[in-house]
């Protein structure tokens, strides 16, 4: 399986790239997310790739970050999510948006990305939200990486600071959860599910 693409971008479009590596061409389908990441035609390019086999294809998914990868993995093991439609969410939404909402359970939000019906929002919703935190705590700049502090404190701080909240913010969001009665005995998860829910307040 092909995981990773690093070569010269030959041509783009909103919903595709060829990139040339070793002389061979690799057409890769892209979100808009990644698509607005890619250099100009003629430049280096690297991406993450999921390889999707079916009976009669195979095709490959890139990806500008390990966040995006990892959420367009779970996107498609929900029931009646396929690939195409997992690139449709993460085009209509950016993935650490995408986090957000499913950490608030947001499910007007994921209505709202065309080509999502309710039934699938809901299905979303209720097969990912609690996969969120854990894929919040494990993503650094965007890669999945997990490197945890060493305490709860901490952890959530850099979970937060890793979707893009400015560190003074995330400090001062998780000392307001810390300081509510029986944070202590929650999970990182839960944590950070709830300072999630603070910030977008």
């Amino acid at each position: 399986m092909i995981a990773h693409l690093e070569g010269v971008l030959r041509e783009k479009t909103p919903t595709r790239a060829v990139v040339m590596v070793g002389g061979v061409g690799y057409e890769v389908h892209v979100s808009l997310t990644t698509f607005g990441a890619l250099p100009d035609a003629g430049k280096p390019v690297s991406l993450r790739v999921h390889t999707h086999v079916r009976e009669d294809a195979i095709q490959l998914f890139g990806f500008h970050t390990d966040l995006e990868r990892a959420l367009f993995e779970l996107l498609i093991r929900t029931s009646g999510v396929g690939p195409k439609l997992a690139q449709a969410v993460l085009s209509g939404m950016a993935p650490r948006d995408l986090v957000t909402a499913l950490a608030r359970e947001d499910l007007a939000a994921l209505r709202a990305i065309p080509g999502i019906g309710s039934k699938t929002a809901q299905r979303i919703l209720v097969d990912l939200r609690d996969r969120v935190a854990e894929l919040a705590v494990g993503s650094a700049d965007g890669a999945c990486a997990i490197a945890p502090p060493p305490d709860a404190f901490e952890e959530v701080v850099s979970a937060l600071a890793n979707l893009g909240t400015p560190r003074a913010r995330a400090e001062r969001v998780a000392r307001e959860v810390a300081d509510e009665p029986g944070a202590a005995e929650l999970p990182i998860e839960d944590w950070v599910r709830a300072a999630l829910r603070r910030l977008s307040r």
